[in-house]
């Protein structure tokens, strides 16, 4: 896929048929927190309430057509004040089956590091997760130069792995970019 056709852009209303594509199959959501979008009222409601509120939700785009989702998370983005240092932050990301293996999460990410490490200089780590059986998603991580840091395992109500999930960590520091 050629670079200069993807981008990373603020989700928009007119977005919502595309976001039913992607957000609406299974494969895509299965390893995700949210559920499968199912209908075209829930993915209008999905980027009203969860991505447009939040500056660091973006859209990963082709041709300026979202075909992904990708989101940073860290505590600074809330509206609330905090006197301590914020030093991580974390990445994740989705996207569309049919762009799966051609390089567009692993360039989405690339574009994305610089700019949470300009936009948030407290941030000195960015951190992500992928079930341990997700080698793609290990292989994008470690092309867009993230590190394995440990494996984790958590319990609870996981609609992919059941009662229990193991997680591989990975991080990047601003020092290695």
């Amino acid at each position: 896929m050629e670079s200069s056709r993807i981008s990373l852009r603020p989700f928009r209303l007119t977005d919502v048929d595309d976001i039913l594509l992607w957000a609406g199959d299974d494969r895509v959501t299965r390893t995700i927190r949210w559920d499968t979008l199912t209908t075209k009222e829930e993915a209008l409601s999905f980027i009203k309430e969860v991505c447009i509120p939040q500056p660091w939700y973006l859209s990963i785009c082709i041709d300026d057509r979202s075909i992904g989702f990708l989101w940073v998370i860290h505590p600074a983005m809330s509206d609330c004040l905090h006197e301590e240092v914020i030093e991580a932050a974390d990445i994740g990301y989705a996207i569309a089956v049919e762009y799966w293996g051609q390089g567009i999460a692993t360039k989405a990410l690339k574009m994305a590091i610089p700019r949470v490490f300009n936009d948030f200089p407290q941030i000195v780590k960015i951190i992500a997760y992928a079930g341990l059986t997700n080698k793609a998603s290990h292989r994008v991580l470690e092309k867009a130069g993230f590190q394995y840091e440990r494996s984790l395992t958590l319990h609870g109500d996981f609609k992919e792995y059941g009662n229990k999930v193991v997680l591989v960590v990975y991080n990047l520091l601003s020092t290695n970019i």
